[in-house]
């Protein structure tokens, strides 16, 4: 009765709504332009919810609401509620704490720069926020290098008779000596800040000009150490230059999700240049599209930035993208461009950070699984679920990769302890199988691989496993078993399916399902994901010889040992097309000629 006279009373109006349980706790936090048409949506006949969100409105018993001027204003309120409430049903950015940044008061007389987890409206310059502690510790030791500002806490007044061990080694100008003075040490705080916006060009500018000046006067020894600061700033900004056209100051923001967890990674590019990388992890993630993960974070990530760029390059769409658009100008105090790039150097960036996100997460995976414990407790787990007579300590997995047949191969991963043995891994190329049948290539690499074991006794081919696991269902078991049949090997064998993560056994008529939190699942699991990683890597690079080999054999003249000096030159196809007449003629064995028939044929 309580919800039914809260849903009628409710207004429509923008604001924020707060799902609570019988106890009160907050389980859900969420915004709406309209609160009386939002929230009756979760309670109609005919709501069609997805089971996450079934799942909330069954606990749901109160509710309580708070109207805003405005939709924007409802999304800065939703997201301080997520931070302070953390509801279980909400995407929320991992970890209960604040972020650190790097503080530069410019107004404070010979100001430090050092880390706050606070940031306040207070006219400092606040770069960040920093995924943890120990990434704001690295950028600031770049910095110290660089520039020799202060750090200590002593009180300034230029009348101490000795300086701290900083000044010694030139990382600090002494201004608490009287060493230097306000405006030359304002200069370098101002470089500072120049250089975390990405604007070096301006900071080697200034430096050659003072160091002219220096030398000018015969100042010798003071121009010597403007060479030295203007090489070490060369050395820095060199190796963050990400690209040579995309001169613009932008983020970029790709995810990689595991269970309820998702592996943010955002790259921070100003003026081309790569500034920062840091990972966040996302929570409540389970059942929620990639959509939503996204605006997720957006919200609550630039909530709490004082450096919002304006352009955002995304992996994923986001939710009302023009409100979330509207909302960044009104903080940035400038236009805001929410981009997903389809094609060209923006969509491989893209790709390049969510490539970051997924290793990430698998380094993320490989930790928690390496916790003490961690691994034998999954080991035992899965030696009682499967039914196996000892511990798996060596698990073989398998997998095919082909498109309709074409460039199909196989691969074998191993796993000794619950950790990769990379050295063991071993791919096959597919011989005698025409057409798609992966249960028949499956077949031709497990008999391959134990005539191998048959033939080197003495060799690591000759070491059995404890489990052999294959990617797949009922069928690609059955065709594992019968290659054992036939080799007379009693092996333990089973398979993981990929869509609801079943597993197969041979004695078992219906698939067993593990408890999504299994540690014995999030092993099988991360076996299964390095198998296929492993035959798709390999699927991929006979695709791209074949496709650089098919068009090169086009070209009348060029022969395999030419082909071979212009792949080795250039790398790429990609690299020949791109490479003009006169580099191509410079190739060794090559000519004007076959260049110019090259640059027409490629």
């Amino acid at each position: 009765m309580l919800i039914e006279e809260q849903l009628r009373s409710l207004p429509a109006s923008p604001g924020v709504y707060l799902f609570k349980d019988a106890g009160g706790g907050v389980l859900y936090v969420g915004k709406a332009a309209y609160l009386r048409d939002r929230v009756r949506s979760y309670f109609a006949p005919s709501a069609g919810l997805p089971i996450k969100t079934q799942r909330l409105v069954e606990r749901v018993a109160d509710i309580d609401f708070m109207v805003t001027d405005s939709e924007q204003e409802a999304l800065l309120l939703e997201c301080n509620l997520i931070k302070k409430y953390r509801p279980r049903y909400n995407v929320r950015l991992k970890d209960d704490k604040d972020y650190p940044y790097l503080k530069i008061d410019l107004q404070e007389p010979f100001a430090r720069i050092y880390i706050t987890r606070r940031w306040e409206q207070d006219g400092a310059r606040y770069f960040g926020p920093f995924a943890s502690a120990g990434s704001v510790r690295q950028t600031l030791q770049v910095l110290k290098k660089l520039f020799p500002f202060r750090n200590c806490k002593r009180k300034i007044d230029g009348r101490d008779k000795r300086a701290c061990i900083e000044y010694d080694i030139h990382r600090c100008w002494g201004p608490c000596i009287g060493a230097v003075g306000r405006a030359e040490y304002d200069q370098v705080l101002h470089r500072v800040v120049l250089f975390l916006e990405g604007k070096d060009d301006q900071i080697k500018r200034q430096l050659r000009h003072e160091m002219g000046e220096a030398a000018e006067r015969l100042e010798f020894e003071r121009a010597a150490v403007l060479r030295d600061q203007l090489q070490a700033v060369e050395r820095v900004t060199e190796r963050q230059k990400i690209s040579s056209t995309l001169r613009q100051d932008l983020d970029v923001v790709a995810l990689a999700r595991f269970r309820d967890l998702a592996y943010v990674q955002a790259f921070f590019i100003r003026n081309g240049k790569l500034l920062g990388k840091e990972p966040y992890m996302m929570e409540g993630v389970q059942d929620e599209a990639d959509t939503r993960v996204m605006t997720s974070f957006i919200q609550q990530f630039y909530a709490s930035s004082p450096n919002i760029p304006p352009i955002i390059l995304l992996q994923h769409p986001v939710e009302e993208p023009a409100l979330l658009e509207k909302w960044l100008e009104g903080r940035r105090g400038g236009p805001v461009a929410l981009q997903r790039p389809r094609r060209g150097e923006k969509k491989g960036l893209v790709d390049m950070v969510a490539e970051n996100a997924r290793q990430g997460l698998e380094q993320y995976r490989i930790r928690q699984l390496a916790a003490p414990d961690a691994l034998g407790t999954a080991l035992a787990e899965l030696k009682e679920a499967l039914h196996l007579p000892h511990l798996p300590l060596r698990i073989e997995c398998y997998d095919i990769s082909n498109i309709q047949g074409a460039w199909a191969v196989g691969s074998m991963v191993v796993f000794e302890g619950g950790m990769a043995r990379p050295p063991y891994y071993r791919r096959f190329r597919i011989r005698t199988v025409a057409g798609a049948d992966d249960c028949a290539m499956l077949q031709e690499v497990l008999r391959r691989r134990f005539r191998r074991a048959e033939e080197q006794k003495d060799t690591p081919w000759g070491l059995l496993p404890d489990l052999l696991l294959v990617d797949g269902g009922r069928g690609q078991l059955n065709a594992a078993l019968e290659v054992l049949k036939e080799k007379g090997l009693p092996l333990p064998a089973a398979a993981i399916a990929k869509e609801k993560e079943d597993i197969y056994l041979p004695d078992s008529p219906e698939p067993i399902s593990l408890p999504r939190t299994s540690p014995a699942l999030y092993l099988l699991q991360r076996v299964r994901d390095e198998a296929h990683r492993f035959a798709l890597s390999y699927h991929v690079k006979l695709r791209k010889r074949a496709a650089v080999q098919s068009a090169l054999d086009s070209v009348p003249g060029i022969g395999p040992k030419r082909k071979k000096a212009l792949l080795r030159h250039f790398g790429s196809l990609s690299g020949i097309r791109q490479a003009p007449v006169e580099e191509l003629a410079r190739v060794p064995g090559m000519t004007r000629k076959l260049a110019v028939k090259i640059k027409e044929s490629v």
